[in-house]
């Protein structure tokens, strides 16, 4: 296999987060990385919007039941679907941003907004978008490791070839 390959399917979620802002530098890139995603028919339906003011993170994270690596995260970034879009572009974006942000030494973690309704009006999204998917970020602990849940299902479990 190669680099990139080994990059990818080592990328994990990361819930320990320094206190140290990011810089404008590393959290435009990731976002340059959501916008220069590919999406359906090129439509890019999509915004994102970076949440960095502590109490705004904390307002936030009362939309969602499992938040809190967005209540300690330094940023965290909104995928807002817009009216037209479709999840699976949403779920390129927002992998594309974790795995930007894992090259630059930004750690990630996916955060689903259970309540989105009251997010996107938080946030002032449009009528008609939906806000349900989040990506809390910060610069790992120097000790930072992924919860361990389980591991992987092994590949015959999930991999069928032709047919189920």
């Amino acid at each position: 296999m190669n680099d990139t390959y080994d990059f990818i399917i080592k990328l994990r979620a990361i819930r320990d987060y320094q206190k140290r802002v990011l810089t404008a530098e590393d959290l435009g890139a990731i976002l340059e990385a959501g916008r220069w995603t590919g999406s359906s028919k090129n439509n890019q339906d999509w915004s994102f919007v970076a949440v960095t003011d502590p109490e705004r993170l904390q307002g936030l994270a009362q939309f969602g039941d499992f938040t809190q690596p967005v209540r300690d995260s330094v940023a965290t970034i909104v995928l807002i679907q817009e009216e037209g879009g479709n999840m699976f572009d949403i779920g390129r974006a927002a992998q594309n941003m974790m795995l930007s942000a894992n090259a630059i030494g930004v750690a990630s973690c996916p955060i689903t907004l259970h309540r989105s309704d009251g997010a996107q009006q938080f946030l002032g999204a449009p009528d008609g978008s939906v806000t349900r998917y989040a990506i809390s970020l910060g610069y790992p602990t120097e000790n930072a490791e992924p919860r361990r849940f389980g591991g992987r299902k092994n590949a015959e479990t999930v991999i069928k070839i032709d047919s189920y």
